[in-house]
Parts: structure tokens; C-alpha cells; sequence
């Protein structure tokens, strides 16, 4: 991967996702700075991308999309880079949990560098923005968010990394965690406060909601819950996550992760939760991955409800899987929701780009005048053909600066 320091860039014969036609993207001081059409008749050829003599880019009909936003991973547990480890975590949610906390020291996680070389990874695959699940507890202290914040420096703006402070070990039943959240989110190193399995884990999701929603409010910052349980006790806690956003005036600033009881529960009563959900403006992460149940992105979206994708752990101790691609987790999303016809396919994309964007809360995304110049080009005619077809990355811009995959 090679990158440059570009202030001027000019892309032409670009096909832009969502616009007609073959248009010139001319890119200044790190953001788009105007888009015309060009003169260029298309042709049916396939879309060669290349560097022009002049230091433009020759994109020959090929599509340019927008950075694509992981809006659920855990950069802080990677083992990205380093020896093989071999997982030997139990299948429960709570065995992964304890297997984590037991083995991390052991392998020295985290790891600035593992963290930099995933980052790295994801930008050459077209991930501008991620937010990170990093772990609080009175073991590690605030370790992880330095250390995440410290790769995050290394790629000096080309990527932009939001931290959670997320109490995977726990929040009530981990004595001090709560403290160390407040001081994460008192200090800045954590933009965003986090809960888990306010029942499963925390046994109390009164209390557990209490806290976090309220350490939202007093610092003035979103909330990103996991919702790993299932079935009727999962979908209670839908529900309540829904009553407390709407009682709390946190409409768009609510994010649940997973919820995987969406995926378990009778069609009517998901039908209820998801208007629910488009009522109080909560919006959803999923993965997609391995048999977990995955939230129904047709049915979300045409209640207008906000589903993002995002990656999980990438090759962690809470599983070897995972290769950083979001392009490839919305070819999963696509898939696993039974998505044909291009327009639906574009949903699974939309995941992966604008609808992370939201999550992230970040202003204007992907190719528009003004918008901050995250771009990913691809040798594809449709976004449709990009998702099922995953090609390689012929570019890359990530804050106005082109990096080249290798």
C-alpha cells in the first residue's frame, strides 16, 4: 500500500454511486470540491482505473463509492499481524467473555501495533471511519483506548476511529468498571458510552440502563448497547432500550448492536419492534456473521429504520475469523437477507457506507460537493455488480489522501 499527501486530486470519466452519467470528481484539501459532467461517451467495456500522466486518475466508467464506515468492531482485541493463536473459547457467549479476560495479558493485547497493521489493512480495503468497542476494566484500566488512539495517529487523519466504552467483563457486576467509563468519557479518550446484555450479563437492566443512559446524558455523548440475548428476554429489553431513549430526549443518538432477538422473535411482534425502533430513532448494527441471527434489512428499511454493518472482532481471541473487508460484509449482509434484485442489494452497501455514517454521527458522506473526501473506487457498472463481485480497491481516498492497495 502506498499513500500520498495530495491536496488536488481529479478523478475523471468517474462513475459516482447515486448520480447519471460519467462525471469528473475534483477533490481539494481533503474534501470534494466540485463534480461535472463529463464528455466522455460510456461504453461497455470493462473499467480499467489508472494513473494519468498529468497525476489525475483515468477511471474509465469505473464506480467510485463512499468510504465504507465500520460501524461495530473491536480494534483494542486484534491479533492482527502476530502469530497464529489458537481460539479454545467455548460456544456461549459467557465462555468467550471469560476467555478473553482470562487469556488478554497472555498475548499481550492490546497491541499498538497489531491495532496499526489492521487499520492499515482496512483503509487499502476501503474502510475510512470505524467505531471501536474498546474494553473498560479495573485490570486494564484505560490501556486500550491509548493504545487504540496511538495506532489511530499513525495513519494521521486518513481514517477516522471513534471509541466506546464498553464494558465487555461487565458493568454492575465488575466493581469500579463504572468509575473507569466515567473517567474514559470525563477524559475524552472514549466518545461514546457502552453497555452489554443489560439482563444477561449485568442481571439488573433497570440499573444497567440507569447508568449507562445516564452517563450519556451528563456527557453529553451517544450509546451503543450489545444485545447478544434472545428470544421474549432479548425483545423485553428492546423494548426498554426504546421507553428509555424516548423518555430521555436521545432520539438518533441510540445505537443497539447485534439484537439478535430482531432475528428469533414471531414476524408480528418484530413488525412492532422495529416501528419501535423507526419511532425513537434507535438505530442497528449487525455483522452478518457465522449462524448468529442477523436483522432483517428489507423489513428495517422500509419502516425507515437505520441498520449499519460493521466487522466485529477481526481476528481476536473471541474468534479467528474476519478479514477487515466491508465490502465483503455487505456481500454476507446481502446474502443472509435474501437480497436479489439490485436495489435490494444496494440496501446491504447503504449499510456499509451512509448508514454507518449515521451511526458514527459523522456530517456529510461519500460523493458530494463538500462532503469530506472518503472515496473507494472499484472496477464495477453498479453498486449491485461491487457488492456481489467484491473486486479489488483501485483506489482509495481517505481524507483527500489517495492510498494505492498493493
Amino acid at each position: 500500500m502506498t499513500e500520498s499527501p495530495d491536496t488536488q486530486i481529479l478523478l475523471r470519466d468517474a462513475r459516482v454511486w447515486g448520480l447519471p452519467g460519467l462525471v469528473e470528481v475534483r477533490i481539494s484539501d481533503g474534501r470534494v470540491s466540485a463534480i461535472t459532467p463529463s464528455t466522455t461517451v460510456e461504453h461497455a467495456r470493462v473499467p480499467a482505473p489508472r494513473p494519468a500522466e498529468d497525476g489525475a486518475w483515468d477511471l474509465d466508467g469505473a464506480l467510485v463509492l463512499p468510504g465504507f464506515v465500520d460501524a461495530h468492531c473491536h480494534l483494542d482485541k486484534t491479533l492482527w499481524g502476530g502469530p497464529w493463536v489458537p481460539n479454545t473459547a467455548g460456544s456461549a457467549i459467557s465462555d468467550k467473555i471469560a476467555y478473553v479476560q482470562r487469556r488478554r495479558a497472555e498475548f499481550g493485547v492490546p497491541d499498538t501495533e497489531r491495532i496499526a497493521a489492521l487499520l492499515r489493512h482496512v483503509l487499502a480495503q476501503g474502510t475510512t471511519a470505524v467505531r471501536t468497542h474498546t474494553d473498560v476494566c479495573p485490570e486494564l484500566g484505560l490501556d486500550g483506548f491509548a493504545a487504540v488512539r496511538a495506532a489511530a495517529d499513525t495513519l494521521e487523519g486518513r481514517i477516522s476511529v471513534q471509541q466506546v466504552a464498553f464494558p465487555q467483563f461487565g458493568m454492575l457486576t465488575n466493581p469500579g468498571t463504572v468509575e473507569l467509563m466515567d473517567r474514559a468519557l470525563r477524559s475524552g479518550a472514549a466518545q461514546v458510552v457502552g453497555g452489554i446484555d443489560p439482563a444477561g450479563v449485568d442481571r439488573d437492566p433497570v440499573r444497567h440502563l440507569d447508568t449507562v443512559f445516564g452517563l450519556a446524558l451528563e456527557h453529553a455523548v451517544p450509546v451503543d448497547i450489545h444485545l447478544h440475548d434472545r428470544g421474549g428476554l432479548g425483545a423485553w429489553q428492546f423494548e426498554a432500550i426504546i421507553e428509555r431513549t424516548l423518555s430521555t430526549g436521545m432520539a438518533h443518538r441510540v445505537t443497539i448492536s447485534h439484537g439478535y432477538a430482531l432475528g428469533d422473535v414471531d414476524p408480528a411482534h418484530r413488525t412492532r419492534l422495529i416501528a419501535g425502533l423507526a419511532e425513537a430513532g434507535i438505530s442497528m448494527t449487525t455483522c452478518a456473521a457465522h449462524d448468529d441471527p442477523v436483522a432483517p434489512l428489507r423489513e428495517m428499511a422500509a419502516a425507515g429504520a437505520v441498520l449499519a454493518a460493521g466487522n466485529d472482532g477481526i481476528r481476536d481471541l473471541w474468534s479467528p475469523y474476519g478479514d477487515g473487508d466491508m465490502l465483503h460484509r455487505a456481500y454476507q449482509l446481502a446474502s443472509r437477507a435474501q437480497c436479489y434484485a439490485d436495489p435490494q442489494i444496494e440496501l446491504a452497501l447503504r449499510a456499509a457506507t451512509a448508514h454507518g455514517a449515521s451511526v458514527l454521527g459523522l456530517p456529510a458522506h461519500g460523493g458530494a460537493v463538500g462532503a469530506r473526501a472518503d472515496l473507494v473506487v472499484v472496477a464495477a457498472r453498479s453498486a449491485a455488480e461491487a457488492v456481489v463481485s467484491r473486486p479489488p480497491r483501485a483506489l482509495v481516498i481517505g481524507g483527500g489522501r489517495t492510498v494505492i492497495p498493493a
